[in-house]
């Protein structure tokens, strides 16, 4: 799934999202994405152009939240981009642009009651379940640039993030499923990627 960052600023482009890269997204059952991630201790060139390949293969999927482990770099660093309409009330409103960046993310309270949403991930393309979370979060993170920030979340937001930050344990939404609902996913999954490769024969 999963789709704002303090650190980068809408009305000045920047830098390190210039020159974009597409990276190809691990998909389940690859055990790419049961690692566990690592923390980010180098905050450097390398790192900004990683980033900016998330982004560029975030909105190319596309897809409103995108963990490094997704393209195959374990490490605790996750991008997203709600794309939420302009004006919510008009159906036919733009989506606006507000990227994040989320560096060694930490949820450091989170809310007793939990809330249904339906989730789609892009290494489980095409498939999408309710899944129970915290309804309000407080988290905190790294920028790009190694500077920390601190901030209380709520809806697609919270959402968003707590489902990105389990990409960093090895875990998929799909395991917050019962057993019967999980099974039931991984088989429509079966499905259309055996009806993918029929049509690409």
């Amino acid at each position: 799934m999963l789709r704002r960052c303090f650190a980068i600023d809408r009305d000045k482009p920047t830098s390190y999202l210039t020159d974009m890269a597409i990276r190809p997204i691990f998909e389940t059952p690859d055990p790419v994405l049961r690692q566990i991630s690592k923390p980010v201790e180098v905050f450097d060139d390398a790192l900004k152009a990683l980033i900016a390949d998330m982004f560029e293969t975030m909105y190319h999927a596309p897809g409103i939240g995108l963990a490094a482990v997704q393209v195959g770099e374990p490490i605790r660093l996750l991008v997203m981009d709600l794309q939420e309409p302009e004006d919510p009330e008009d159906e036919k409103s733009p989506p606006v642009k507000e990227p994040r960046v989320f560096i060694n993310p930490e949820i450091v309270w989170h809310s007793e009651m939990e809330i249904p949403y339906t989730e789609g991930c892009l290494s489980v393309p095409d498939q999408y379940a309710e899944v129970m979370r915290p309804e309000k979060i407080r988290a905190k993170w790294q920028d790009a640039d190694g500077k920390g920030y601190e901030e209380d979340m709520d809806g697609l937001l919270a959402v968003c993030l707590q489902h990105e930050m389990d990409h960093l344990e090895g875990v998929l939404f799909i395991d917050h499923l019962s057993r019967l609902k999980r099974e039931m996913v991984l088989k429509k999954l079966a499905k259309v990627r055996k009806e993918r490769g029929l049509k690409a024969a």
